[in-house]
């Protein structure tokens, strides 16, 4: 396959480069060039006939062709391929139908600015629908606490995810497994599930017949009617779940859980982050670990996994650093010594590899530990830097012998401002009581680990602890998590490998005993596929090489173009380690001052210029283009929506009008296709539309068939339009396609596009014959264009 590359013009600018550029990026760029990019289509004529010429008469070394001879094959290849690119695409004749109509379409000038902010609003508003849904689940959820006595005896059959539809040898249903409905169903991903009725997961290290857990499930059954009527009012929705403190999770709609190949469910909704944000603040974390030698063996093998525990509680919105002492203070990673970092999944991996070199020697002297500690993070307020929020220490030791009151008097009383945390390793009790002390005298709480089993349960206590204010202020947070691919609830890669963010809210009891306690009943959410949510941004609005960018106010990557989350293992597709931590200064890095991570990270409106260097057709080809970006906030979450319109692409909009008859003759030809992952007529509303392609949707809205849908008025005007004025393009290539003794060899299909994703495509079937001809015979020519037309060398 042979490409045509770029005006002269576009090497000139790849060899300058632009200023704050590496030489060794510039140099890539201008290999890059000279590989793929070559000018004029002589000069790719010239080199392939020369390399096939080498091949061709190498056993004749000493033959010398004329480079006249080269040239004038090279000149007489182009102005044939031209010819034929020209003749089988229709280009000159769609290109006099346009100009005949110029006098009945106007142009308009976009507003970027109104764009992004209209396409802001709508998302807006979508996401507004999913928050009003989660506020419905949390009242609920507390309104049946509140009305419900805890009865430690209580006998109650519930749904099992797990062993729902299951029998016994004789054919009876299982306990907690009876029958419970599933059908496939479009919407959520074709698994089969029931959209009537939620079902209960509990992980197996949880008891599925404990009191908690069944008190619990009985009080949650009062969320079932608030999630059929949430999904009543807005069929858009996808999961909507309670994740209990006790260990439970009820999804809707019910499903049918899968184990692992063990025969093991490890999932456990505490441990999901969008749990594990909804229960607490933004906080700054000091973890403190005993490295001396009575810490060898399986206590430092302990202690290590429960900092990794902690460090998996630990999102993009909390700031943490690691300790380690024996008779000497040092941090496990120097270049952090005496500062917080953002607890990023990065540095999170980071400090996981570091922790897993940890050694243990010498005699455990925690008191500088704890100082150096409580120093760190009062600097942190005082300098009002990390979370601003919640601040800890997390001690990990197998004893601590030394006095702490003069540390904590010196540094953390009266105010208690830093709750301690404290975390006894090994089976041995000496130290136990001058733990709880630490811990209490703290505003902490004191955990005692023995074995590797304990890690989990003991470490996730803390989050209790910290959520208690939020519970007594009743601070009904909601929060939005970042990008992530969930493959729990999937059964095909295809599935699991979808983009979403969550939005979360915590559940607390308003029982007057226990208010003062703050007592976290659990976390309720649903997920929002990020697909659906950028659909809110139609492409067809925003021209060629237009696009439209998500972020959060981290500054990292929800939805951009170049976002390549997934990376090829043999022949499956895996998510890449950190494809949801990934930074906008590095896909837009021609923003090499960060202005614009810098405004949208403010949440601020505006607009900037850039001039950029982007590829094409799977990184063969470089653009160079004048990029204007616009960017505003999407109020009430932590987004910020970004826009591109692209110089001599995007600036203007082109408005046409025909009658619905005429567009819809047109549109009913052989030849039509639209772009169906776009939204010309949302399908996903009415169950009854959902096996609708956009097409068969587009033609029953029109011709009357289904006025009820809800369709793009634009986009459908402009698609009616292109459909009259592409409909002689049928006649065309059909007439080309009779003429089998006209027809050149090789040519396989002709097609087109246009801006509101209409295209026409036609395959030459008549000439069957695929034999290819020596490139330098006096009567064919054969080649590939990327253009309109293929032809097969």
């Amino acid at each position: 396959m042979l490409l045509l590359g770029h005006r002269d013009a576009v090497g000139r600018k790849l060899r300058s480069g632009r200023a704050g550029r590496s030489e060794q990026q510039c140099q890539e760029y201008v290999e890059y060039r000279e590989r793929w990019d070559l000018s004029r289509t002589e000069r790719v004529m010239a080199v392939w006939i020369i390399l096939s010429a080498c091949m061709c008469f190498s056993a004749h070394a000493q033959m010398r062709i004329p480079p006249e001879t080269v040239l004038d094959w090279a000149n007489t290849f182009g102005r044939q391929l031209a010819a034929m690119s020209t003749r089988y695409s229709g280009a000159l004749l769609l290109q006099k139908k346009y100009k005949d109509i110029e006098p009945i379409v106007k142009l308009e000038e976009v507003d970027g600015t109104e764009l992004v902010q209209s396409f802001a609003e709508e998302m807006e508003r979508m996401l507004g629908r999913k928050m009003k849904s989660v506020k419905r689940l949390a009242e609920a959820a507390e309104d049946a606490d509140l009305y419900h006595d805890f009865n430690a005896t209580l006998e109650f059959d519930y749904f099992n995810s797990m062993k729902i539809n299951t029998a016994d040898e004789d054919g009876n249903f299982i306990e907690l497994g009876g029958e419970f409905p599933l059908e496939e169903n479009e919407h959520f991903n074709k698994l089969p599930v029931n959209t009537q009725q939620s079902d209960i997961q509990v992980p197996t290290n949880v008891y599925n017949k404990d009191p908690d857990i069944l008190n619990g499930v009985y009080m949650s059954e009062a969320l079932n009617d608030i999630f059929v009527s949430n999904f009543e009012k807005d069929p858009t929705l996808t999961w909507q779940y309670f994740g209990s403190s006790t260990g439970f999770f009820r999804l809707y709609p019910g499903i049918k859980w899968t184990p692992d190949e063990n025969g093991v469910v490890t999932f456990d909704a505490r441990n999901r982050n969008w749990y594990i944000q909804a229960a607490t603040s933004p906080k700054d974390i000091i973890i403190v670990v005993d490295v001396s030698g009575s810490m060898k063996g399986l206590r430092l093998t302990i202690a290590k996994h429960t900092i990794n525990t902690i460090l998996d509680t630990l999102g993009e919105n909390d700031f943490v650093n690691i300790v380690a002492y024996s008779d000497y203070v040092r941090y496990v990673e120097p270049c952090f010594k005496g500062t917080l970092v953002q607890a990023d999944l990065d540095n999170r991996e980071h400090f996981k590899l570091l922790v897993e070199e940890l050694h243990v020697k010498g005699e455990g002297k925690v008191k500088k530990a704890m100082k150096e500690a409580f120093r760190v993070l009062n600097q942190a307020a005082t300098a009002q830097v990390g979370s601003l929020c919640n601040q800890a220490i997390m001690l990990i030791t197998d004893g601590a012998m030394e006095d702490f009151q003069q540390v904590f008097e010196e540094f953390n009383w009266p105010e208690r401002k830093v709750r301690v945390f404290t975390y006894l390793i090994g089976r041995e009790l000496t130290f136990a009581d001058n733990m709880k002390w630490i811990a209490c005298n703290n505003k902490g709480y004191y955990t005692h680990i023995s074995t590797l089993a304990d890690v989990q349960e003991n470490v996730m206590e803390y989050l209790h602890v910290l959520s208690r204010p939020m519970v007594i202020n009743h601070d009904h947070d909601i929060i939005w998590t970042e990008a992530y691919m969930d493959s729990v609830l999937f059964n095909t890669q295809a599935q699991s490998l979808l983009l979403m963010t969550s939005v979360a809210m915590p559940v607390f009891s308003k029982k007057e005993e226990t208010l003062s306690h703050g007592i976290l009943l659990g976390v309720v959410g649903t997920d929002v596929p990020l697909r659906e949510l950028m659909r809110l941004a139609p492409r067809y609005k925003l021209g060629v090489h237009g696009y439209a960018f998500l972020n959060t106010n981290n500054g990292y990557i929800m939805s951009h173009p170049d976002l390549r989350p997934l990376y090829k293992e043999g022949k499956k597709l895996k998510p890449k380690p950190n494809y949801n931590s990934v930074d906008l200064a590095e896909v837009e890095w021609e923003d090499t001052e960060e202005i614009l991570r810098t405004a949208m990270v403010k949440g601020e409106t505006g607009t900037l210029s850039l001039d950029v260097r982007t590829t094409v057709e799977k990184g063969r080809r470089i653009l160079f283009l004048k990029n204007d970006y616009f960017y505003t906030a999407i109020k009430d979450t932590p987004f910020s929506l970004g826009m591109v319109l692209t110089r001599g692409h995007g600036e203007f909009i082109f408005l046409g009008n025909v009658s619905v008859e005429e567009g819809l003759h047109d549109l009913t030809a052989y030849d039509v296709s639209i772009a169906n992952e776009w939204t010309y007529c949302e399908t996903d509303i009415d169950p009854h539309h959902r096996k609708y392609t956009q097409l068969q949707a587009v033609i029953r809205y029109l011709s009357g068939k289904e006025p009820e849908l809800e369709c793009d008025e634009d986009l459908i005007r402009q698609t009616l339009f292109d459909a009259v004025v592409t409909a002689p393009m049928e006649a065309y290539w059909t007439a080309l396609m009779l003429n089998v003794s006209g027809m050149d060899e090789g040519v396989e299909t002709a097609f087109l596009g246009t801006r509101s994703g209409l295209m026409r495509l036609i395959k030459f079937v008549g000439n069957e014959k695929r034999v290819a001809k020596w490139v330098l015979s006096d009567t064919h020519t054969h080649t590939h264009t990327h253009t309109h037309t293929h032809t097969h060398t």
